[in-house]
């Protein structure tokens, strides 16, 4: 009888295993494409305290150049963000922040292009999100605000069901970063150092309703009160691009609901000229964001107005931290140069990997 117990307890080890390293390998790394789905779990590596979190969309991982915030302004940072990253992927991703965190921000900082969006838009722009948070209730939460009518509950506990088809296409990339992942940030921010001037810019169409829906404000409310809850300063922002548009009518919803809170709420787009942003050198991809040295302006006007208006310590003076971010620093201005050294000879970029 003990034998057998111990067969079948060999036996399930040896699945569950099994399993797993299958799953490890099928589930895409987001290494040679949609670099974006690997940053949300880039969050987890690091031991480092932040003063400041940004999350949202694509507007914050490619318009805030963390390192900007650091060498200018002495503030630590990391910014979660992905594809589309909706309102209530927002929400609970701060809640997930405040679970993991070893010390708690200062600020949030969230970019409210996605309160345009009232439910759920598409099965692939959830995964880039969700699968890489660590399991939780949060994470729970997450799923069931998300989730598609169509969408399997089992593929988010077990993705290889999601993924079941890519061994058709495994590649190396599959088994280099079997055992770890690759990074594609620098606490969040992505570097792009390259140029694409704006062309034809489609004029905006008028659109039936501009308000805001229920479940986007419900969620927006509640980041409020979490905020409030742990005694943090939660920061509005629309940050700038050229499209998609953002009409006036969803900027007055946003005035009146900071209003309503006292919250902090700047419209980028309104600052421009002063910020210094010439969409024509500063932007990567025709005015949808920006490139690391609009980032870097960026990052220079907000850090200014983030220390100014709620004292922020300088931690460049604390040994550990500023060695911590003068490695990452080193990192980062190493991937510029070399990006700019891959234009110049091949009149592209081939290197977007940091590790």
């Amino acid at each position: 009888m003990r034998l057998r117990i111990v067969k079948i307890s060999v036996a399930v080890v040896a699945f569950v295993l099994v399993f797993a390293a299958l799953q490890r390998l099928l589930v895409p790394k987001y290494a040679s494409f949609a670099l974006e789905g690997g940053l949300i779990r880039e969050y987890y590596s690091s031991s480092m305290d932040q003063d400041l979190i940004l999350i949202g969309d694509c507007e914050v991982y490619a318009n805030f150049s963390t390192i900007g915030f650091w060498e200018n302004f002495g503030i630590t940072s990391f910014i979660r963000g992905s594809p589309q990253q909706l309102v209530w992927h927002s929400y609970y991703l701060l809640e997930d922040t405040l679970l993991h965190a070893r010390q708690k921000p200062k600020i949030v900082v969230f970019n409210i292009m996605a309160m345009q969006y009232g439910e759920p838009q598409f099965e692939p722009y959830n995964r880039l999100t969700l699968d890489g948070m660590r399991w939780s209730p949060t994470k729970f939460r997450a799923i069931a605000a998300s989730r598609l009518d169509d969408e399997s509950w089992l593929s988010y506990f077990f993705p290889i069901f999601r993924f079941k088809e890519h061994w058709r296409d495994l590649g190396s990339d599959d088994f280099r970063y079997f055992f770890r992942d690759p990074q594609a940030s620098i606490n969040g921010f992505m570097i792009r150092s390259d140029t694409m001037p704006v062309g034809f810019l489609p004029q905006p169409l008028p659109i039936a309703n501009y308000r805001f829906s229920e479940k986007a404000y419900y969620y927006l409310n509640r980041m409020a009160e979490l905020t409030r809850e742990h005694d943090i300063e939660l920061v509005l922002i629309k940050a700038p691009n050229l499209f998609p548009h953002w009409y006036n009518q969803w900027d007055e919803q946003i005035i009146e609901f900071a209003g309503e809170h006292d919250l902090l709420y700047i419209n980028f787009l309104n600052y421009t000229e002063e910020i210094g942003l010439d969409w024509d050198i500063h932007s990567f991809n025709a005015g949808l964001h920006l490139n690391v040295f609009g980032a870097e302006l960026m990052s220079m006007y907000f850090g200014e107005i983030l220390q100014e208006r709620f004292n922020l310590p300088d931690r460049r003076t604390e040994s550990t931290v500023a060695e911590q971010w003068n490695s990452m620093a080193q990192q980062y201005h190493h991937m510029i140069a070399l990006q700019l050294d891959e234009i110049e000879r091949y009149g592209r970029i081939n290197s977007f990997l940091i590790g």
